[in-house]
C-alpha cells in the first residue's frame, strides 16, 4: 500500500479481526496452480482515435462511454479483504490496475458493469510503478478503454476520476476536477519513488486505486493510485504513457510463473508465544503440517520446526512465506533456516516444486 507520512493508497482494505489464520501455505489465485505457462499474444491498449476537430464530451456522456470499461476488483487477503478498481485493456480479458490492490491476494474477483462476476488471476506486475495486470477468462463483450496521451496534458485541464470509492454498491463513483500539476514524485512503501505522477483535485478515495483518470474526450490519461490525507483534494495518478509502456512490456513477458511449492502448513509464532516457549528467536512460522513427498519432507523439515529464514529473507509469519514463494518458482533451490527443539538453529536445503493437483 502506498504510504508516505500522510499519503494513503486509494484502495479499501478490511481485516478479519479475531479471525484465526490457519497459517498454511496459501492456495494461489485462480490459474496459478497450472504447471504450464500459456503463450500469450502481445496486445496493446486501444490507441487514441480522436479526430482534430473532436468536441469535448459532457461529464454524463463521458461516464456513459467509460463505465463499461471500468471494473471493480475484490481481493481476499487471507486475513481480510480489499477493494479496488481496474481498467479493461483488451477483449481477451486483461485488466490494468495497481499492484497494491492485488498484492498478497489469495483470490481475486472481478465485477463488470453489466453485473457479471468472474474469478481473476494475477497475470503480471510491476511493483516499481505500482501496476499490475490481472486476467479473467470466459467473458465476452468486453469493452477496452481508449488510452490517451498524458504528455499532451496541460495544468488546469478538466479531468474525471472514475472508480469504486469505498467499495460501495451501485456502480462506480465519479468525481471531476483539474490537472493540478504534472511530473510529481512521491515516496511509496519501502522508499521506492513513484515519479512522473499527475496531481489532480478530482476526489480520489479508498477503492479508487487502479481506476482511470479521464480527459474530457473520454481518453484515459492516468491510473489513480494515491492521495494525501492531510491535504484537501490532493490525489495522484500514474501518467498513462508510462502505464502503457509498462503494460506492453508486461504483456510481452507472458503470465507470471506459478509460485514455488514447499509443502508445509502451520501457525504464526508471535513474540508472546516465543517468549513463553523460551525460543531463541522472536517470531517465525511454526510447522504443524508437512505433506508427504513434498520438498519440505525431502529436505528434512520436522513437525514443530520454526521457519525463521528462507535464503536471506526473514520469515516472521505465514504471509512472509507466501510472498517468498510467489517470487521463487518451481525448481528454485532455497536455504531453509529453522529453530528445532526450541534451541537449535539448523539450515536445510530444499528445491521448490510445482503445486500438486488436488
Amino acid at each position: 500500500m502506498i504510504a508516505l507520512l500522510a499519503f494513503a493508497s486509494a484502495c479499501t482494505a478490511t481485516s478479519d479481526e479475531g479471525s484465526v489464520a490457519n497459517g498454511s501455505e496459501p492456495s494461489t489465485t485462480s490459474g496459478e496452480s497450472s504447471s504450464t505457462t500459456e503463450a500469450t499474444p502481445v496486445v496493446t491498449p486501444t490507441p487514441v482515435s480522436r479526430t482534430p476537430d473532436a468536441e469535448p464530451l459532457t461529464t454524463p456522456e463521458l461516464v456513459e462511454i467509460l463505465t463499461p470499461s471500468v471494473v471493480q476488483i475484490a481481493v481476499s487477503l487471507g486475513q481480510g479483504q480489499g477493494v479496488g478498481t481496474g481498467v479493461i485493456l483488451d477483449e481477451q480479458g486483461l485488466i490494468l490496475t495497481n499492484w497494491h490492490v492485488v498484492e498478497g491476494a489469495v483470490a481475486i474477483t472481478v465485477a463488470f458493469e453489466d453485473g457479471s462476476v468472474a474469478e481473476g488471476e494475477l497475470f503480471q506486475r510491476d511493483p516499481q510503478l505500482d501496476l499490475a495486470i490481472i486476467r479473467v477468462s470466459g467473458q465476452t463483450g468486453l469493452k477496452p478503454a481508449i488510452f490517451g496521451d498524458s504528455d499532451a496534458l496541460r495544468i488546469g485541464e478538466d479531468v474525471v476520476a472514475i472508480g469504486h470509492a469505498l467499495g460501495l454498491r451501485g456502480g462506480p463513483t465519479v468525481s471531476k476536477g483539474v490537472i493540478s500539476a504534472l511530473d510529481r514524485t512521491i515516496v511509496g512503501e519501502g522508499g521506492v519513488d513513484l515519479t512522473g505522477l499527475l496531481q489532480t483535485d478530482a476526489a480520489i478515495n479508498e477503492g479508487n486505486s487502479g481506476g482511470p483518470l479521464v480527459n474530457m474526450f473520454g481518453e484515459v490519461v492516468g491510473i489513480n493510485t494515491a492521495k494525501i490525507n492531510i491535504g484537501d483534494r490532493i490525489g495522484f495518478a500514474i501518467n498513462i504513457n508510462a502505464a502503457k509502456t509498462a503494460a506492453y512490456n508486461l504483456i510481452a513477458q507472458g503470465p507470471v510463473p506459478p509460485p514455488g511449492f514447499l509443502g508445509v502448513g502451520g501457525v504464526d509464532v508471535t513474540r508472546a508465544l516465543a517468549r513463553a516457549l523460551r525460543l531463541p528467536v522472536g517470531e517465525g512460522f511454526g510447522v504443524t503440517v508437512i505433506e508427504p513427498g513434498s520438498p519440505a519432507a525431502e529436505a528434512g523439515l520436522k513437525l514443530d520446526d520454526i521457519i525463521v529464514q528462507l535464503d536471506t529473507t526473514e520469515i516472521a509469519r505465514g504471509q512472509d512465506l507466501t510472498n517468498f514463494l510467489r517470487e521463487h518458482p518451481s525448481g528454485t533451490r532455497v536455504k531453509v533456516t529453522v529453530v528445532r527443539d526450541a534451541q537449535f538453529l539448523i539450515s536445510l536445503e530444499a528445491t521448490l516444486a510445482e503445486r500438486p493437483d488436488r
